[in-house]
């Protein structure tokens, strides 16, 4: 827990800069048309600031500048090790801006601030900072050939990425994005989502304190169909990377598609299973894990467990701890030291989810605990930690992505079924098995179709690991090397050495 207090975190606000403008070939610009959207807190309703409401010109000016800044090799064309220093003069700018970024995340999508700081400000310099290293120590191949023949496999940049990234965790997904791009060489014309631009903004401004040169980076802010859709459909982008929900992705790859056959990587959905078996090394410290996995960033999470397995031998039990677990995650003020759960992003996704909430009472689950919106702030965006018990397959909340802290318990008889269950979904981001038996944690988690599975904990991973789904959660993989692949095209230069 920080030792920073409410009242440290707002005596800061009136300080903040609340950067509001387009990022194109390096300078703050407003939308062409003029035109601008409020910017709004969750956490209370607040106006923040006006943003720049971007359009299909403005999209013009910064893929034309990204160009530009590609073809003249003033980033691509340096070598490895140039741009490493970059980006992690980057990084530290970046951490040396902590506090301030953390609260303008928390201020823009209402998450606690000890995550923004901890969690989502930390990842993010871990990312930039994992690629920057990584880029010098990738080498290209050489072919085997006979001696009169030299074969070369090399990788080349992309040229212009376009990046769409998502309202969950905004500085997290763009830094997933942004470090293999840089680092491999490309420009990046970034649009964050209108629900939570400012630390993009921010974090472009960064960038160029850190010596990227002018027209590598932009930002672009606005609504999806009017600045994220001349991204897609643009003929001079030639790469995009999307992470957002699963409908969204589908349309993006089809405009992509009919455009210039850009190269189209789409991290999307998840209904994600966590399934208990009675020989879990710890019963109780998997229940805590259980409403974590869920109620975490509100549920508003991609990989968030929210459909929660459970063998009927210990289904009664385990479900009281789920919670009683739940009962101590309440959500709080976002700027409170050891706040569990903040604001949703806002009133459209509060609506939402408690939607799908009553759905689940009407189609015959048993509430166990939550439903409610929380009262914390007048005008705020807060919804009880839920927990719906007796919820089969086929109810809406087993089957849709919530986005938001509503776990759906479901009971299983054994092995079989319970793998036949969590791969009931047309999502295959992750899931988790709890179990002390080594060989069934092998065997269940091979025939989980997921990209990411878990044994005996929920969310593993780091930058060293791949992040992706199978089925419709998507089909592109960020952090890890495997992430360098997505920003590259592989080249095969042969030369004739005989004469």
């Amino acid at each position: 827990m920080s030792n920073k207090t409410k009242s440290y975190w707002e005596k800061m606000i009136p300080k903040l800069n609340f950067s509001s403008r387009a990022i194109i070939d390096g300078k703050q610009v407003n939308a062409a048309s003029g035109q601008t959207f409020d910017c709004v807190s969750p956490i209370d309703g607040r106006v923040l600031t006006v943003v720049a409401r971007c359009g299909s010109e403005d999209i013009e000016r910064a893929v034309a500048a990204s160009r530009r800044a590609f073809e003249s090799g003033v980033w691509a064309d340096q070598a490895p090790g140039e741009r490493k220093k970059v980006l992690q003069r980057f990084a530290r700018i970046i951490e040396a801006h902590a506090d301030e970024l953390a609260l303008l995340e928390t201020l823009d999508m209402g998450k606690p601030i000890e995550d923004s700081l901890n969690v989502d400000v930390a990842a993010t310099v871990r990312c930039i900072d994992w690629n920057a290293e990584a880029i010098d120590k990738i080498y290209d191949e050489i072919a085997p050939t006979g001696k009169h023949e030299l074969g070369l496999v090399t990788r080349e940049p992309l040229g212009v990425i376009g990046a769409i990234v998502p309202w969950n965790f905004p500085m997290l997904m763009a830094s997933w994005k942004l470090g293999p791009a840089l680092a491999t060489g490309n420009s990046v014309v970034l649009k964050p989502s209108e629900k939570s631009p400012l630390t993009a903004i921010r974090l472009a401004e960064l960038a160029l304190e850190a010596g990227l040169p002018v027209g590598v980076f932009n930002v672009v802010t606005g609504y999806g169909q009017e600045a994220g859709e001349p991204i897609a459909a643009h003929m001079d982008v030639d790469g995009l990377v999307f992470t957002g929900s699963t409908a969204v992705g589908k349309h993006l790859l089809s405009t992509a598609a009919l455009s210039n056959m850009k190269r189209t990587f789409v991290e999307c959905g998840g209904k994600s299973p966590n399934v208990v078996f009675p020989d879990a090394p710890d019963l109780d410290t998997a229940a805590e894990a259980a409403a974590s996995a869920i109620f975490f960033n509100q549920g508003e999470v991609c990989t968030a467990g929210s459909r929660l397995l459970i063998h009927e031998d210990i289904r009664v039990d385990f479900v009281d701890a789920v919670v009683k677990a739940a009962s101590q995650m309440h959500p709080s003020h976002p700027l409170e030291p050891g706040a569990s759960m903040g604001a949703m992003v806002d009133n459209t996704q509060m609506d939402r989810v408690m939607n799908f909430i009553k759905s689940g009472s009407d189609e015959g689950a048993s509430l166990r605990h939550g439903g409610e919106k929380a009262n914390i702030e007048p005008n705020g965006c807060y919804i009880e930690p839920t927990v719906f018990d007796n919820v089969s397959s086929d109810m809406t909340i087993a089957k849709e992505e919530i986005f938001g802290p509503v776990l759906s318990c479901i009971g299983f008889k054994d092995e079989a079924e319970a793998v036949r269950i969590a791969n009931d979904t047309p999502y295959g981001l992750a899931a988790a098995v709890w179990t002390s038996d080594l060989s069934r944690a092998h065997r269940v988690a091979g025939k989980i179709r997921a990209g990411s599975v878990w044994v005996n904990y929920y969310d593993g991973g780091d930058m060293t690991a791949p992040f992706g789904g199978f089925k419709q959660s998507g089909n592109g993989r960020d952090k890890s090397l495997h992430a360098l692949d997505k920003y590259t095209e592989l080249k095969a230069t042969w030369i004739n050495l005989a004469n």
